[in-house]
């Protein structure tokens, strides 16, 4: 009897998971569901499901060479903001990490600020700052790049130092020292391959946040270097197909970054050895 209780209350308690499961990704999914429906409907207006199906909005949608330009440019931008941020921000974390621990309190504290400053007052800063003098560049691709390199270095800093502490850097450098590598080959034959899927999922992350941002964008460049979340922004105003087959087209390229991101993060590392390396050397 106490057993078939016991099972009763794991059904039950199963099956009380499962409907608040389902109920809450309905809750997320429906305003989803919504506008891809919208985005296909030929007509949707005085009726509960619409008058007919077509793929009309999105052929407008790819035919329209100001969203193209637009989602080249958020491609151009986050390939240069990522890249940049990766090959600052990886030396750097070994060497501290490795080298200088002593001053990794100090890095920690200069990669949380972008999290004590809004994007707000962030933006109306670089205004202000980018308007003018020296270093006017306002409104240019090279002001989108210098903030996103802010706002990634606490993304692209915790995936770097988690992986080389998976990989104990420290003893892997020591090790190869001593196997007769110098500091330069100990990190490009033996850390870097190590580390390199904390380093994919940094990327991926930090494309996806790219792709996210809209408050710093529209405020900084707005329509002089126009990128897809402008371009979302302003269509929302005109076409209510066409902006919900954007929304779409969107939500689908952040998905397959997010879904990348957890693929790769979920791989374990395929661990580069000091012997294997060594042989590499010899041949």
């Amino acid at each position: 009897m106490q057993t078939y209780s016991n099972n009763k209350k794991k059904i039950g308690n199963k099956a009380w998971h499962i409907i608040v499961i389902v109920a809450l990704f309905s809750f997320l999914l429906t305003p989803l569901l919504v506008t891809l429906l919208f985005s296909l409907s030929t007509d949707w207006q005085n009726t509960i499901l619409p008058k007919g199906i077509t793929l009309e909005w999105y052929k407008v949608l790819f035919t329209d060479e100001r969203f193209l330009f637009a989602v080249g440019r958020s491609f151009l931008v986050a390939i240069l903001s990522v890249g940049i941020s990766l090959i600052i921000m990886i030396p750097t974390v070994f060497i501290i990490s490795v080298y200088m621990p002593k001053l990794e309190k100090y890095l920690q504290i200069i990669v949380l600020l972008p999290f004590a400053l809004p994007g707000i007052v962030a933006a109306v800063g670089l205004i202000k700052l980018y308007s003018s003098g020296p270093i006017a560049i306002s409104g240019t691709i090279w002001i989108l790049i210098g903030i996103y390199f802010i706002v990634l270095m606490p993304f692209i800093y915790q995936s770097i130092r988690n992986s080389l502490r998976s990989v104990n850097a420290i003893e892997l450098m020591e090790a190869a020292e001593i196997l007769g590598a110098g500091k330069l080959k100990g990190f490009v034959r033996i850390v870097l391959p190590n580390i390199m899927p904390g380093v994919i999922v940094a990327s991926l992350l930090s494309f996806s946040i790219i792709f996210g941002e809209f408050v710093l964008a529209n405020m900084l460049v707005g329509g002089s270097y126009e990128v897809v979340q402008v371009y979302l922004f302003r269509i929302l105003s005109q076409d209510g197909h066409g902006s919900s087959a954007t929304i779409i087209t969107f939500f689908t390229i952040v998905f397959i970054l997010y879904s990348l991101v957890l693929k790769i993060g979920n791989m374990k590392p395929k661990k580069q050895s000091l012997s294997n390396a060594e042989e590499e050397e010899t041949t």
